[in-house]
């Protein structure tokens, strides 16, 4: 059991490494600054960070259900973009560019969307890596 959950952990941590260098690459292909508002850099932008939640989240409790890993890390994208409503992520990325990549900037009903976006695949790669390996 130890050896499954660190080949877990492992691909977890390539999952988040793999999302965030996609976001960062598109990024500085398409539009060449980490803040840019293109439609093609802020929508895969905020479907990567969904995934890399979710890869933070498969990490830290190795053992959970990927519907119930996926539900957390979705819940998670909901739970800090509704905290845009209340302009404390806005003031605290005017200090730090870390804090602005983790809490966002502003309230936007089209990243809503996007998280689950960013999510779900993962959650049906893990499903069907779980039950091919349970054939095993």
């Amino acid at each position: 059991m130890l050896e499954s959950t660190r080949a877990v952990r492992i691909a977890a941590v390539v999952t988040a490494v793999a999302a965030i260098t996609v976001a960062f690459g598109i990024r500085a292909v398409a539009g060449g600054q980490v803040f840019s508002n293109g439609a093609l850099q802020q929508n895969s932008g905020t479907a990567l960070y969904a995934s890399a939640v979710y890869a933070g989240v498969v990490f830290l409790w190795p053992r959970m259900s990927p519907v119930a890993a996926g539900a957390w890390a979705i819940g998670w994208c909901w739970a800090i973009e509704a905290f845009q409503l209340t302009g404390v992520p806005h003031t605290l990325s005017q200090y730090s560019t870390v804090l602005r990549l983790i809490f966002g900037d502003a309230f936007d009903w089209v990243d809503v969307w996007w998280y689950p976006a960013g999510v779900i695949p993962l959650v049906l790669v893990e499903v069907l890596a779980r039950t091919r390996g349970s054939r095993r």
